[in-house]
């Protein structure tokens, strides 16, 4: 980084209308022009912003004739936040349905929940959710990404990402960190019933790997999965420096949540803290597989 190393980020938490691309284009539309016209580089739409979840497969036909009427939406939202990107120089994030394997049959696989970040009209990154949330059946619906977080230098400085569920799986940060990442992007809809567990994971997550972290979470509210679970939705995104300190955090009544942050600060963090340098490794390769700490001698 530079000396423009401070900048602004900002959430843009839209209620998000479950398979009302229209509504949440306009939505997201109004956000990003508040959100540009207050000087934010940086924009984080929440996880599956155009359209919300799919449902699973038709039991009655093994498939979902809505699958490609999905697929057509996302990718007109994705060529939508492309065109922001491209016209206003800003860095557009969020997490789209992209065309699986199964596209248009049964069980999983049908599609990936993809998280892009377009800088001057172009992908810069692309990474599919790894974790799948079994409890609401995305297993039933989505294929999980195989790969690793990206990690991207872009305009404002190193950014990798993950989607929603990911936070929970601590494995996918310590690389971040190693290669010295200054932002994470973290689009969700997380429900209110589990808000704790949502601000102690993304500070959590920025004090370990010692970098930003821009959270967005959707508002409104949602039916999901097969026991029709109605979920609240609450709009609390955060904006947290590297030394885990909230800069921001939204409500339900806000349309974005907007900070300035120093991406600086990482490195100033790890210098301060050598996380790194101390990290004993021969002890965390004797763990096992399971995670299960090896038998000691009696």
């Amino acid at each position: 980084m530079g000396q423009n190393a401070a900048m602004k980020l900002a959430a843009l938490q839209v209620e998000v209308r479950r398979g009302d691309l229209d509504h949440n284009l306009a939505a997201a539309e109004a956000a990003f022009t508040e959100a540009a016209a207050a000087g934010a580089a940086v924009v984080l739409l929440p996880e599956l912003w155009p359209t919300a979840f799919p449902d699973s497969a038709d039991p009655g036909t093994g498939a979902n004739p809505g699958d490609a009427a999905l697929a057509a939406a996302n990718a007109e939202a994705l060529a939508q936040a492309a065109r922001w990107s491209a016209e206003s120089g800003i860095l557009v994030a969020g997490s789209y349905l992209a065309p699986g394997p199964n596209l248009g049959g049964a069980g999983p696989g049908r599609f990936f929940n993809r998280l892009v970040v377009h800088e001057a009209g172009r992908e810069v990154l692309v990474y599919d959710k790894v974790h799948l949330f079994t409890p609401t059946a995305e297993h039933e619906v989505f294929a999980a990404g195989d790969l690793e977080p990206a990690v991207v230098r872009t305009s404002v400085g190193l950014v990798s990402g993950v989607v929603c569920y990911d936070l929970r799986f601590g494995e996918l940060f310590r690389g971040m960190a190693a290669a010295g990442v200054e932002l994470l992007l973290a689009p969700a809809q997380w429900p209110e019933r589990r808000a704790s567990h949502w601000r102690g994971l993304v500070t959590g997550r920025a004090v370990e790997g010692q970098f930003a972290v821009l959270a967005t979470n959707r508002r409104g509210t949602e039916t999901v999965g097969r026991r029709g679970l109605e979920l609240v939705f609450p709009g609390n995104s955060l904006v947290v420096d590297p030394a885990g300190r909230v800069l921001a955090e939204g409500s339900s009544a806000d349309a974005i949540v907007l900070a300035e942050v120093d991406l600086d600060a990482a490195r100033r963090q790890r210098v301060r803290v050598p996380v790194a340098k101390d990290r004993r490794e021969g002890l965390y390769r004797s763990w096992g597989a399971a995670g299960q700490p090896p038998s000691s001698s009696p």
